[in-house]
């Protein structure tokens, strides 16, 4: 069976073989895998993979991430998807530990970044307790593939001065924010795993001063084939979002009026040229509806610039 088939298997329990405790244990590397296009990994994180006997990854790897491991690795999907987890986080930090013991090297590929929204610190202090080596390999997390793909900075000299990545999800009721400090104009607020709350958080931003008309995005599969994105504003947000699923990410603040605006006409959606259809600086995101359905690709035109001819390192006047 190729490992691309492999890797779109049902997902089943795993057991250990019940080996004795290795002479010497392994080590674990908790490993990034990025938003999800293969090219997004980092170097580190595509020999860590192939190289790998067990890999015990998340729901949000990809196939085609999955297909890079060796056809003999065992790869063990611990999934977790709301009110359904293959395995608690608990059993996951035991599972990592257990392998290792065993004197196996273990990669824990996980979705994004491993300590943004990644559960990475439970799973190095699991480790560091039971005396196991552990190492991590940063990823690019969502966020940052989602701004770089729409066009729209995170960060931005003249309308956003910070970016703060925050949880839509809370084990118990709603996420316990600072709304204040959220909702002060000229920064931008990143919200991971808050489709489902994006009402709530619309409200509270909204209650705490947040203008409804700051401009918003949310981005459905950054980097992958079957992106979405979806231009609207705060006060519109929870529209926009009813209905979406899937791996999603909500993003407020005066830089998302420079995302890319695509907008349907006919069968097939269309890029408009930059000019007066395109969002400003000054806010205007030039949205009619907020309900596009906007397609991943490059909208800006660039040209080429001679540089100087320098000497010794120094342009020359």
């Amino acid at each position: 069976m190729s490992r691309a088939s492999r890797a779109s298997q049902p997902r089943r329990l795993v057991a250990l073989d019940g080996a004795a405790r290795a002479a010497a244990p392994g080590k674990v590397w908790l490993v990034g895998a990025g938003p999800g296009d293969p090219e997004l990994l980092t170097l580190k994180a595509a020999r860590l993979i192939a190289a790998a006997g067990v890999i015990v990854h998340d729901g949000l790897v990809s196939p085609e991430i999955l297909a890079m491991a060796a056809p003999d690795a065992r790869l063990i999907d611990v999934a977790k998807r709301k009110n359904r987890h293959t395995l608690p986080q608990h059993d996951i930090n035991r599972l990592l530990v257990a392998f290792a013991l065993q004197g196996l090297d273990v990669v824990r590929l996980k979705g994004g970044d491993p300590f943004i929204f990644g559960r990475g610190g439970e799973e190095l202090e699991e480790c560091r307790a039971a005396g196991v080596a552990c190492e991590v390999v940063p990823g690019v997390t969502a966020a940052l593939a989602a701004s770089a793909g729409a066009g729209a900075p995170l960060t931005h000299r003249g309308l956003a001065q910070a970016v703060t990545f925050v949880t839509g999800h809370a084990a118990h009721g709603e996420p316990d924010l600072d709304w204040d400090h959220l909702a002060r104009a000229n920064q931008t607020v990143v919200i991971y795993m808050g489709l489902t709350t994006a009402g709530l958080i619309a409200e509270r931003l909204m209650n705490a001063g947040r203008d409804a008309a700051t401009p918003a995005l949310i981005v459905v599969n950054a980097s992958r084939a079957d992106e979405a994105r979806y231009p609207t504003t705060l006060g519109q947000l929870a529209a926009t979002a009813e209905g979406l699923s899937g791996p999603a990410l909500l993003i407020v603040g005066e830089a998302m009026g420079l995302a890319s605006i695509l907008s349907r006409e006919g069968e097939g959606d269309h890029a408009e040229p930059g000019g007066e259809g395109s969002a400003g600086l000054a806010g205007n995101t030039g949205i009619q509806d907020g309900t596009a359905r906007v397609s991943a690709g490059p909208s800006t035109m660039l040209r080429m610039v001679p540089l100087p001819a320098t000497r010794r390192g120094k342009a020359q006047s």
